[in-house]
């Protein structure tokens, strides 16, 4: 449940050294590890954890794999620390994490492929640029897929301000419209670790999305997501609900008090999912989400809860922040 404790009782107890290679050669090579758990302890910050994670890359050999073959190898432990769920509409988690991850990895591959890229930002802003492109070719809900020529375009002057060959951009955007990036699945409860410790939880109301009736349903708020599940005991949620780009506010509503309203300031419908009696996972259709508390003092925590854990989708701003790196050293 908690990776670093693990570590440590290992390291006390003279079973590990506390040395970033052995305990990145634990991690790589040690059978019935959870992977999430993995993921969570390579995206840590401290200066040790970031030296763990350098020599975890390092036992990844990229030689003469394109950036693809190389996204597809250890494309799982990319986007462990944000927790993704094959169902998901989004790349959620804490920015930094994956920030960081990307950073050792478009090292490691430029390490292995000298000559390709001119330098590691340039590898840096590919790859993300292929794990949307992942996301867009292959996601059922993105209804406007982008073709070659826009992947192109969206590319140009990212290799110190020199555009990257067509042939390869062409061969980049063919692999992944031929076959997405599959994430294998994982040895834990992932679901076990993203509910452990939340910012909250607790019942609320829910209104029905077609029948519009009230619902009460267990609410748990964690890592910049609402979950709501039928039961307190129940292993998966029924709902999710992305806090990216959304607003909360205090509702007034004649049928119940101590309302609260989710809602997107663009007006357009929220990005969720829920699952249907059958087990399908559908897409949420709601253009708000209305929620009632038992009283005023817990509409205004969740409110104020909620907020703290609205976040913008950190991907773009990411990508955004290193192309203006390499406009801002081409020019000077």
């Amino acid at each position: 449940m908690d990776p670093k404790k693990g570590i440590k009782y290992l390291v006390e107890n003279n079973l590990l050294e506390w040395r970033a290679e052995p305990v990145a050669e634990f991690l790589y090579k040690e059978e019935g590890l959870n992977k999430t758990a993995i993921g969570n302890l390579l995206g840590e910050r401290e200066e040790m954890h970031l030296e763990i994670l350098k020599a975890f890359v390092a036992l990844h050999e990229f030689s003469d794999l394109n950036l693809v073959q190389a996204l597809r190898f250890c494309f799982f432990f990319l986007l462990l620390s944000s927790r993704q769920f094959l169902w998901s509409f989004r790349l959620p988690g804490e920015a930094q994490k994956i920030d960081r991850m990307m950073e050792a990895f478009a090292s490691r591959y430029c390490d292995c492929n000298p000559g390709v890229f001119q330098s590691t930002d340039t590898c840096y802003i590919l790859s993300f640029a292929i794990i949307m492109l992942n996301t867009s070719l292959h996601n059922p809900n993105v209804k406007d897929k982008p073709s070659l020529q826009r992947f192109v375009s969206m590319n140009r002057g990212i290799n110190n301000g020199d555009d990257l060959p067509v042939e390869l951009l062409t061969k980049l955007y063919a692999s992944i419209r031929s076959e997405p990036f599959k994430i294998p699945e994982d040895d834990g409860n992932d679901l076990t670790l993203t509910f452990f410790n939340p910012d909250r939880e607790g019942w609320l109301l829910k209104i029905g999305g077609r029948v519009k009736t009230w619902k009460r349903r267990w609410f748990i708020l964690t890592d910049s997501c609402l979950y709501y599940f039928e039961y307190t005991t129940d292993k998966d949620p029924i709902g999710i609900i992305p806090l990216e780009n959304l607003c909360v506010r205090e509702l007034q509503d004649s049928s119940k008090p101590y309302c609260l309203e989710l809602y997107n300031p663009q007006g357009q419908k929220i990005k969720a999912c829920k699952m249907e009696n059958t087990g399908r996972v559908v897409q949420g259709k709601h253009q708000s989400y209305k929620l009632s508390a038992a009283s005023a003092d817990e509409r205004d925590d969740w409110i104020e809860a909620i907020r703290a854990s609205v976040t913008k989708d950190p991907f773009y701003d990411l990508v955004y922040l290193r192309k203006r790196k390499v406009i801002s050293n081409t020019s000077s």
